[in-house]
C-alpha cells in the first residue's frame, strides 16, 4: 500500500475508533506525525469523499453514520 493510501486508511481508522474526534489540521499533524501539506491533502481528499466534514472554524469531524 502506498504511503499516502496507508495514511488515509489510518485517518479513517482513528475517526472510526473515536466517533467524537474533532481535530484542526495542526492537531492532526501532531497526532499522525506528518507535515502540514500532507495532512491537509489527506483531510481534504476525505472531505471530498464525504468523510469527515470541515467545520466553519477549521476542525475536521467524522460524519455520523447509522449502523444497522
Amino acid at each position: 500500500m502506498p504511503p499516502l493510501d496507508a495514511l488515509v486508511a489510518r485517518v479513517r481508522g482513528e475517526y472510526g475508533e473515536m466517533p467524537g474526534l474533532r481535530l484542526t489540521v495542526s492537531q492532526a499533524c501532531r497526532l499522525w506525525q506528518v507535515e502540514m501539506p500532507t495532512c491537509e491533502r489527506v483531510l481534504e481528499e476525505l472531505v471530498c469523499e464525504g468523510f469527515p466534514y470541515k467545520t466553519h472554524n477549521g476542525a475536521y469531524i467524522a460524519v455520523a453514520t447509522s449502523r444497522g
